[in-house]
């Protein structure tokens, strides 16, 4: 799995390419923990890259937006692949995720 991030004023960027499981996951959790920590609270989840997604990486997702939320930002999808989406629906979060088509409408919708 590869974590790329980019910093945008009001939206931090997070790109996810390959597997989010179990033996990765903690890796995404801690990625996305340590820009929280730095103060930031407004992400978008680049999942366009992301070719499994499994219920340790469904998990990252929730606790990263419970936390965000807590500080008054949010966690938004952009593009997830064909992948990601069909996990998230079938676990029922799609309605906890606002989604986009793209990352610039992710962008532009904080």
């Amino acid at each position: 799995m590869d974590i790329q991030t980019q910093v945008y004023p009001r939206v931090t960027v997070v790109s996810v390419q390959g597997r989010v499981d179990s033996s990765t996951a903690g890796d995404l959790e801690a990625a996305l923990q340590k820009l929280i920590e730095q103060g930031k609270s407004n992400f978008v989840l680049d999942l366009s890259g992301v070719e499994f997604l499994s219920s340790s990486g469904l998990r990252v997702l929730v606790t990263t937006l419970k936390a965000v939320r807590k500080t008054g930002g949010d966690l938004r999808l952009a593009q997830p692949s064909q992948r990601a989406a069909d996990a998230i629906n079938l676990a029922g979060l799609d309605v906890l995720f606002q989604s986009y088509g793209d990352r610039e409408a992710a962008v532009a919708s904080f």
